[in-house]
């Protein structure tokens, strides 16, 4: 099998939620979820976070629009309001996502701002009306409702609060909860720095596992190699991979590899991959960068890896630029001599 063959839904032979490419603003568009998908046959990707009322009443093309190789696919959704997280949960199901999940974990001031993201710790039953209202408004779908959650926030109590979260939560219907094994400190840190600065407690989100062994259990936070991944699914029903993958995406198929088996792919394969992609994008009217800021990190830690990185940073986003740019990169990777890329 080549690895444009390997680009179907997966199969149900498969764990659903081994393996997780974590919902990144910016990041993980639909470009971004394409690459992924060749590297990682059968993860589960996830959105960015989209608000539940740009669902609503923004551009669902734009917002909402994926490819089928994208599948199993996540619609991550922001918001509080039980009607209006309804409302998008069934729009996102009905175009066809896998999954519907909602956002307790972000700590931006833009999300604080509109009473939703990691805040909601403070606010089970709030957070459990809500999913309650998610699950009535897709079970006429095969969409699954699931909550991405930090183990607290500020002065909370990790062991007691938590268990009050989540037993709260699965009361409205909840089976799946990805735990981010940071607490969120809402004032004084960036969101960059929430990710870095609080002390991860795997060891809180393994004994979460052992005392509610009928839910599905996923751990997200600082999982960067192999052996950690080994680690955390002896304790846990999955991982879920946010910047490893995004800065260093081959270690997304080094991953899948060791979870799975699936073989690992050339990462002169996946590159070759992408161009039909890449072709149909830009005769829709798209601009190479678009897609090529996400694979600046395919080739890291092999020789060269700054040559095709440099070219892609410094001529996919000339006007018209093409596919040429890609073999220009990939040759300067390679060490061939190659001219200036034309346009």
């Amino acid at each position: 099998m080549n690895i444009t063959d390997s680009i179907q839904p997966s199969t149900a032979a498969r764990a659903p939620w081994r393996l997780c490419v974590a919902p990144m603003l910016d990041w993980t568009d639909r470009h971004c979820r394409y690459f992924h998908r060749l590297l990682a046959p059968h993860a589960r990707l996830y959105t960015e976070m989209v608000v539940a009322q740009a669902v609503i009443h923004g551009d669902r093309t734009r917002l909402l629009g994926f490819d089928p190789a994208e599948h199993p696919l996540a619609l991550q959704l922001g918001g509080a309001e039980p009607d209006d997280l309804a409302r998008a949960a069934r729009i996102g199901a009905e175009a066809g996502y896998d999954e519907i999940n909602l956002n307790v974990g972000c700590p931006s001031d833009r999300v604080q701002s509109g009473r939703f993201g990691a805040c909601l710790m403070r606010e089970p039953a709030r957070v459990r009306a809500c999913v309650a209202a998610m699950r009535g408004a897709v079970a006429h779908t095969a969409a699954r409702v699931s909550v991405k959650c930090r183990i607290g926030v500020d002065e909370q109590d990790e062991d007691a609060g938590l268990d009050a979260f989540i037993d709260s939560v699965h009361a409205g219907g909840c089976q799946v909860f990805i735990v981010h094994a940071r607490k969120a400190w809402l004032q004084g840190l960036s969101p960059k720095e929430n990710r870095e600065i609080p002390p991860l407690n795997y060891a809180r989100v393994y004994r979460l596992k052992r005392e509610h062994p009928y839910l599905t259990i996923l751990i997200n936070g600082g999982i960067v190699t192999v052996d950690e991944v080994h680690e955390h699914v002896r304790h846990v029903d999955g991982v879920m991979l946010g910047r490893a993958a995004y800065h260093e995406p081959y270690r997304l198929a080094q991953i899948e590899h060791a979870l799975t088996g699936t073989p690992l792919p050339d990462r002169d394969d996946v590159l070759m991959a992408l161009r039909r992609y890449v072709e149909d994008h830009l005769a829709h009217g798209g601009r190479l960068h678009h897609i090529t800021r996400h694979i600046l990190g395919l080739y890291q830690g092999l020789p060269r890896a700054r040559a095709f990185r440099r070219v892609l940073s410094e001529q996919a986003q000339r006007a018209g630029a093409g596919w040429e740019v890609v073999e220009q990169a990939l040759a300067a990777r390679r060490g061939e001599s190659c001219g200036r890329a034309a346009g």
